[in-house]
């Protein structure tokens, strides 16, 4: 008896994704949960385990192809049982995966050419079953800098790759010499800018791959409007300086603008639900979502960009916002989300403004059909009224909210009532009762 391994349903939304690496070979003996292979979709890299125990007999699709839900990947012969003699075959040959499958680049380059080039990184290790436990760290850390662990010489026990290893690889790969690059034909396009010598060229992660598919085709999908507004944060300051040590004794992280922000954008959510909609051309529909659904897009230390989702965030309260919040962006940097987690947003919310932003114009998550930005808040001069009618220029904390939308969806008056809202709720909400 066997059992074929399928592409899984990754999320609600996904439905193809890539063979990013096989974990067993055939003939490995396999435990049941135990990781098989991994797969990447358009939202995260995920590892898929074994629904059984046993022998794997054949794999069925090469590293690097593109495959839709329900494909079968593998079969695996039940324990106990002779694999089949596809098994003493070997396994497919990788093709070269396609640009964008390419594994994340090294973070950095050399800062200095050196005088002469070190020797090329060591042979691969033989193969064996060293070569095929690698510890999760190892895992993430080859994977992160484009490295195939099989090129990595392994000084662990029995030759197994080690993270120093890892790193050692990355470092003789910077100092080694780029290739010449050829002359261009004098005929054909002019370049935009001509290769030198001292540069250097690197492959495409497959995130950064991913983010520039996403955002051309959200350029290309919806029809970009982006509209600011100002906003004295001095309610939610009051508050925020006077709790953020409370706040962090109890909760172990700081008390920002983003829970407060996000707790207002979801009553503006409510008042305008076409904000928290999809929108369709070609079925000539609009679907106006029941639940909302924050994503919020979180920097992977400036190696690329995810949006995690939070469910439901209008049934939290602001301490549960921040928790989410702050729960979401520990896993996502630590390469923690699975498929659903970034799965089916339906408005998004990016926080530039700890970087030192002014304002920012974001591209829309499609499908949703707005994104707002939060911008930096600092201490501004701002013409106020006192109590008793007359101007006076105040200090105050001054932000400014960014709104990209899809003018497909809805109009002018609508973004901007949706962005006067949001204002409205941050200056006058009592936040103290919030906060409890």
């Amino acid at each position: 008896m066997s059992t074929t391994v399928s592409m899984p349903q990754l999320g609600e939304t996904v439905t193809e994704g890539t063979v990013l690496r096989w974990m067993k070979q055939v003939g490995d003996p396999i435990a049941r949960d135990e990781p098989i292979v991994e797969i990447s979709t358009d939202k995260v890299d995920t590892e898929i385990p074994s629904p059984v125990a046993g022998v794997v007999a054949e794999l069925l699709v090469d590293e690097g192809a593109a495959i839709e839900v329900g494909t079968a990947m593998a079969v695996i012969a039940h324990e106990g049982e002779e694999a089949p003699a596809a098994a003493a075959e070997s396994p497919p040959t990788s093709e070269p995966a396609a640009e964008s499958d390419a594994e994340p680049p090294p973070t950095a380059a050399a800062e200095e050419e050196p005088p002469s080039p070190p020797p090329a990184p060591a042979a691969p290790a033989p193969a064996g079953r060293a070569a095929a436990f690698l510890s999760p760290v190892v895992r993430k850390l080859a994977r992160e800098h484009g490295i195939d662990p099989a090129a990595v010489q392994g000084t662990g026990r029995d030759g197994r790759v080690t993270r120093n290893d890892v790193l050692a690889y990355i470092e003789a790969m910077k100092l080694r010499p780029l290739p010449e690059t050829p002359a261009a034909p004098p005929s054909g396009p002019a370049e935009a800018h001509a290769v030198q010598e001292e540069d250097e060229t690197r492959k495409l992660s497959r995130l950064r791959v991913r983010i520039a598919a996403n955002m051309v085709k959200s350029l290309q999908t919806a029809a970009h409007v982006w509209t600011s507004m100002e906003v004295d944060y001095l309610a939610v300051d009051r508050v925020r300086l006077a709790r953020r040590r409370a706040f962090k004794e109890r909760e172990g992280f700081s008390l920002t603008y983003l829970p407060f922000i996000a707790r207002a954008v979801m009553d503006a959510l409510r008042k305008f639900p076409v904000v928290n909609s999809t929108f369709d051309l070609e079925g000539r529909t609009a679907t106006f979502l029941r639940d909302i659904d924050l994503g919020i897009a979180v920097d992977l230390d400036r190696d690329g960009l995810v949006v995690a989702t939070i469910k439901n965030a209008d049934d939290l309260t602001m301490r549960g916002l921040a928790r989410r919040i702050r729960d979401a962006a520990d896993r996502a940097r630590a390469g923690g989300l699975g498929p659903d987690d970034v799965a089916r947003s339906s408005f998004t919310i990016t926080n530039p403004g700890p970087f030192g932003s002014f304002m920012s114009a974001p591209v829309i998550n499609v499908p949703n059909v707005a994104i707002l930005s939060t911008d930096t808040v600092t201490k501004r001069p701002k013409v106020i009224t006192t109590p008793d009618g007359q101007d006076a220029i105040a200090i105050r904390p001054i932000g400014y909210l960014g709104l990209s939308w899809d003018h497909r969806a809805f109009d002018g008056s609508t973004a901007v009532l949706f962005l006067r809202r949001i204002k409205d709720n941050l200056e006058n909400w009592d936040w103290e009762q919030h906060l409890l």
